[in-house]
């Protein structure tokens, strides 16, 4: 398990000096592959161009034998001054619903998806914005999801 945590680190840092568009990228591995209702990670950005436009990507690593097609996750974006800018729930499919084959790249039994989650987004003011992520699957803890994660990058690099 850590050799795969390892090259999987490995491979983010990789691609991540490749993309000059890219802002902010952070994985939080969950213990246990569990994902509890309670654990609500918490990534902390800096925005300094307030005329872009950014695309949020959430990143969700998870196993095979996780139960569900989908995931629904609810964020909650916080600006530089604690004010609340956006909060939604969003269903993100790791399977395809009719063929059950997962969604993203991986190999063996652990795959990652990186899905566009809050689409040309402008940030009102240059500082530093916070993302909760929260599950909201009716399953406490929900196993087999082993990392969840955010990309920040300017829409262009869409």
């Amino acid at each position: 398990m850590l050799r795969i945590v390892v090259i999987w680190v490995a491979a983010l840092l990789l691609l991540a000096s490749c993309d000059p568009d890219r802002i902010y990228e952070q994985n939080v591995e969950l213990p246990e592959g569990n994902w509890q209702i309670d654990n609500t990670p918490v990534f902390e950005f800096e925005i300094q161009d307030t005329a872009a436009v950014y695309t949020i990507f959430f990143n969700v690593r998870y196993n095979l034998q996780y139960d569900y097609y989908n995931l629904y996750l609810r964020h909650q974006l916080i600006g530089p001054d604690s004010t609340q800018l956006s909060a939604s729930l969003h269903e993100l499919l790791l399977m395809d619903p009719k063929t059950g084959k997962p969604l993203g790249s991986g190999s063996s039994d652990t795959y990652d998806l990186q899905t566009p989650a809050l689409k040309e987004i402008r940030f009102p003011k240059a500082g530093t914005y916070k993302l909760k992520l929260t599950q909201y699957m009716r399953r406490d803890p929900l196993p087999q999801v082993l990392a969840i994660g955010v990309r920040v990058a300017k829409a262009s690099a869409q």
